[in-house]
């Protein structure tokens, strides 16, 4: 009887052993749960959402965010739409992250304006956005923590500003555009046609024609207007898959080399296609420098750093007289 009695007075010493126990684990997870918003490392969970998946832009966009993951220890979750023009793909994206609770996010969105609900959730919802390549509508700073890109108009007046120059200020222009909703193509093309109007001398045949999101949405496109293009004296395209498209279809009109061409990035074929001759310069950006400053601008937010709310990653001319230059063989891979 004795030893029943004994063993009925530990029973809630061992209740309050175990109640002991449960509140210091909950404060344990609570601290992990405080160092996570207020510490570096690897405990930062940052999610990097491209506008599409494909192109060689977006791959050189990637390799930057994941080496300042790297460099910075955080972890770096890489998604995006497949194709460029899938904006309820990207929204749904960008919801998924939210959900999981990610630490922040890195978003180049597809829509100036479809994408900006997502982001004013994200933010309501403590989880901070860098927005980066295109803009969206909103106040950099505050609707979302910082704008990472090329001065993209500044990017499309140096292709106008080129193509003007390989003319002599003179003769008519083909501009081909890429998307709908897409802002940072939208401010070079703006740009472009700034430069060109610029120049009393010169005039534009094609303003208002759309490439679509891949290079054989841009050809056949080009092949629907080639009677303008054959009239023109030069043209500009407004990113990589638009310039590729084009030099597809000026290839098979056996058109490339004799019309004045200035395209916007750069991949393999279209950096062959200008030691070819067949393309006269491109506007490169720095894609591996604008995932790595994305990502690395959202640390600095999450580690309680001021951030810059716009920052410029430049852009350069690349011809075949400069392509040679060291730093212009880094961005355009040769």
């Amino acid at each position: 009887m004795m030893s029943r009695k004994m063993d009925r007075s530990r029973k809630p010493g061992r209740r309050l052993i175990l109640s002991i126990g449960i509140c210091t684990a909950a404060i344990l997870l609570s601290c992990l749960s405080c160092s996570k918003r207020e510490g570096a490392g690897d405990h930062y969970s940052i999610a990097v959402i491209p506008k599409g998946t494909t192109h060689v832009f977006w791959k050189s966009v990637e390799k930057g965010a994941k080496d300042a993951g790297e460099e910075l220890d955080v972890s770096i979750i890489w998604k995006g739409p497949l194709k460029e023009n899938d904006r309820a793909q990207q929204i749904q994206v960008v919801q998924q992250f939210i959900t999981q609770g990610v630490d922040g996010i890195v978003l180049a969105p597809l829509d100036f304006r479809a994408l900006a609900g997502s982001v004013s959730d994200a933010m309501d919802r403590d989880i901070p956005v860098v927005i980066f390549d295109s803009a969206l509508e909103g106040e950099a700073g505050e609707d979302f923590i910082s704008f990472v890109a090329t001065n993209n108009r500044n990017g499309g007046r140096l292709g106008g500003e080129r193509l003007a120059e390989i003319l002599g200020g003179e003769g008519n222009v083909v501009l081909l555009r890429y998307l709908v909703g897409s802002a940072s193509t939208s401010a070079r093309e703006e740009g472009f046609l700034e430069a060109v109007g610029e120049k009393p001398g010169m005039g534009v045949l094609v303003d208002n024609r759309y490439a679509g999101p891949t290079a054989g949405e841009a050809k056949t496109q080009t092949l629907n207007m080639i009677d303008q293009v054959r009239r023109a004296d030069g043209i500009f395209c407004s990113n990589e898959s638009a310039t590729y498209g084009m030099l597809l279809a000026l290839r098979q009109e056996r058109l490339a080399g004799d019309v004045k061409f200035v395209g916007f990035d750069a991949s393999p074929p279209l950096v062959q296609a200008l030691v070819d001759g067949e393309i006269d310069a491109l506007v490169v950006q720095d894609p591996e420098k604008m995932g790595y400053m994305a990502v690395a601008a959202l640390v600095r937010h999450l580690n309680g750093e001021e951030v810059e709310p716009v920052i410029d990653t430049g852009a350069v001319v690349v011809t075949r007289d400069n392509m040679n230059d060291p730093d212009i063989k880094r961005l355009i891979g040769r």
